[in-house]
């Protein structure tokens, strides 16, 4: 079990556990500041939920998502527990998403370039080249309009220049919006623009 503030969440070993690393936490500090209420809001990889039930407590329209069955599983179990509803989709980032715009979107992404071998791994590793981003950024501009916010967490340790240039290749620009230092290492949060 896991609390943060007045949420209780159940988080299996098989789940990104926002206790235990600091980038959950950030995305979620920096979405507070926001004016959810009534905002479409997705989350891509929800994990165990806690910035979807946080952001539907606060009046957003959420959609969670995660590749892994037994997110998704505790993600129901923890939005009950939390007494939230959004709507919870097995997906794999966009494929099983209907096509839609929302207002804010946001990402805290595996990032470590290495093939995901298990469930647990998408978690952690976005693929050798980074095909976790270029899947991201060749459907993202199908999610979004004009004034959409989309923000996605990154450390230190990644590629982030290789991220960038996925991005910009795609037409969307990374801008860093935040830097904090954790324990271990620098996390940056960016937001996410599409190139005019």
């Amino acid at each position: 079990m896991y609390r943060y503030g007045n949420m209780r969440l159940e988080i299996p070993p098989q789940v990104f556990h926002p206790g235990f690393f600091f980038s959950t936490r950030l995305l979620l500090r920096y979405i507070s500041a926001l004016s959810l209420q009534g905002q479409r809001f997705l989350e891509l990889g929800a994990g165990s939920g806690l910035i979807s039930i946080h952001a539907a407590r606060k009046g957003a329209i959420v959609t969670a998502t995660d590749i892994n069955p037994v997110a998704v599983e505790f993600l129901h179990r923890n939005c009950d527990q939390n007494n939230v509803t959004p709507e919870i989709i097995l997906s794999d980032l966009f494929a099983n998403i209907p096509e839609q715009s929302f207002d804010i979107i946001a990402i805290n992404p595996p990032y470590y370039k290495k093939q995901p071998q298990t469930m647990a791994d998408h978690a952690w590793y976005c693929g050798e080249n980074g095909e976790y981003f270029e899947q991201l950024f060749t459907k993202l501009e199908k999610y979004i309009h004009k004034n959409s916010t989309v923000l996605m967490v990154l450390s230190e340790e990644c590629d982030t220049k290789m991220i960038s240039e996925i991005a910009f290749r795609h037409r969307f620009y990374m801008q860093k919006k935040i830097t904090k230092k954790s324990i271990w290492e620098y996390l940056y949060i960016y937001q996410i623009t599409r190139v005019q």
